[in-house]
């Protein structure tokens, strides 16, 4: 019976799987015509499976699909394609990016995600008396603040790269500068988060093991940078003698990217943490061997697991709960964040130089947030910092702040056919990648701040 039992939950869960990529996949299809990117449609999913739409249903639809007993597998699941995309989010960074035109880039992250960070403060100390406990535990305001603050200050890098390619803007100064600050403004916001997730881990167990947790994080970056970098360059260099790939290369850096993940978790700090930082200190030469035979099959293994991340997420949102007074505050948040980077960005932008038109497309595109947002506020909700209505209520702003980027484009922009992540000679299979590694040519010339004419790359 056991083993009856045990086959009907892998059957569950296999069947759980099946259908969220049908229905992530349909929604995909149907936002694309309306000018979205994948990720609406696949947060969408993940809404509609959940209790807000699919749970009005009678008969409790989502409790008979996505049984309570199988969620935690589900998870468990949707988290090792959650560390592979952000094993590929770092590898994706381009220091390129920040090198031509710094000044303008520094200037428009640093006010991007100043004024968010600080109106994140603002609107956490307006809505904090409603969602200062937490699974009966009392939150303080300073972790419940500082956290919103960083999750109103995050652009989606990954979500904007996509959004650049698919609208010309890629190769435009336009395009440039939003990408470069966007790469800046995620690498420190993801820093400020990895202390404030130490803080708050050890915070309860008192100073010693704050200071000790801390040290160990310092230790690990260290590690990171002076051992673990130029050990990867030369294990990569002896998988792809000959300009031919081993077979051993995907598997070996997935499971460094996972053992990374690991020590961040051991440490105290979110695994994602690990993943992300494995990324940053991947070697990234050869580029077009690396893009076809590391890049693309773990983007296709993401493309397969994301999905499930969605439907996790989607399970705890709950839209009919918020009622009138949570809609109230859900305006409170989508004001803060969108004053905070579009007004901030825009500013800054026009401030170094750009007409208005350009300064308001860069403020609107800083203002995509997509499926790094969910993924700060997931790490929220296990952290205990987010009630269920506080994180239905900031996932509907990640939502809304990504869908309204496009319609709301300026129409007069320049426009450049290209990518700043195109890899010559590269096929990529129908369906596989969507995002591209960078090459170093590309990020060089649209980093330069000069237009490319339309119809030239």
């Amino acid at each position: 019976m056991d083993s009856v039992h045990s086959d009907l939950k892998v059957a569950i869960v296999v069947a759980d799987i099946a259908i969220v990529l049908i229905v992530g996949s349909l929604l995909i299809m149907l936002f694309r015509r309306i000018k979205q990117p994948p990720v609406i449609g696949e947060i969408t999913a993940g809404i509609v499976l959940g209790p807000s739409l699919l749970g009005l249903l009678p008969g409790d639809v989502t409790g008979f699909l996505f049984p309570a007993e199988l969620r935690p597998h589900l998870s468990m699941i949707s988290q090792v394609g959650l560390l592979l995309f952000m094993f590929l989010v770092g590898w994706e960074f381009n220091g390129q990016l920040l090198k031509r035109r710094s000044g303008s880039v520094a200037t428009v992250s640093l006010s991007a995600i100043g004024l968010a960070f600080v109106l994140g403060i603002g609107a956490a100390a307006l809505l904090y008396n409603r969602h200062d406990v937490v699974d009966g535990e009392k939150i303080s305001f300073g972790y419940f603040a500082a956290f919103l603050g960083i999750a109103m200050s995050i652009t989606a890098f990954p979500v904007l790269a996509r959004l650049l390619t698919e609208t010309g803007l890629a190769r435009t100064r336009v395009g440039a500068l939003s990408l470069a600050a966007a790469a800046l403004d995620d690498v420190m916001a993801w820093t400020l988060l990895a202390f404030i997730v130490v803080i708050f881990g050890a915070g309860g167990d008192g100073t010693s093991t704050l200071v000790t947790v801390l040290g160990l994080f310092l230790l690990y970056v260290a590690l990171m940078v002076f051992a673990v970098r130029p050990l990867l360059r030369r294990l990569v260099a002896r998988l792809i003698r000959g300009g031919t790939a081993s077979p051993f290369l995907v598997p070996l850096i997935a499971a460094g990217a996972f053992l990374s993940a690991y020590a961040t978790s051991w440490i105290g700090v979110h695994a994602v943490f690990g993943a992300f930082a494995f990324g940053l200190v991947m070697p990234r030469e050869p580029r077009a061997l690396l893009a076809t035979s590391l890049h693309v099959p773990l983007e296709s293994v993401t493309r397969l697991l994301l999905p499930i991340f969605f439907i996790v997420t989607g399970l705890n949102v709950n839209i009919g709960a918020l009622g009138w007074t949570g809609l109230g505050e859900l305006a409170i948040i989508m004001a803060a964040a969108i004053v905070g980077k579009l007004v901030a960005a825009g500013l800054a932008a026009r401030a170094s130089g750009m007409n208005w038109q350009e300064s308001y497309a860069v403020g609107l595109l800083m203002n995509t947030r997509g499926l790094t947002e969910l993924v700060i506020l997931n790490i929220g909700l296990s952290l205990g910092v987010l009630d269920g209505e506080m994180f239905t209520m900031m996932v509907l702003m990640a939502l809304l702040t990504t869908a309204m980027a496009v319609p709301l484009l300026p129409r007069g922009l320049p426009r450049a056919p290209g990518s700043l992540f195109d890899i010559p000679s590269v096929t990529v299979p129908s369906g596989a990648a969507t995002r591209r590694t960078p090459a170093q040519g590309d990020a060089t010339d649209a980093t330069t701040g000069q237009e490319v004419p339309s119809g030239k790359s």
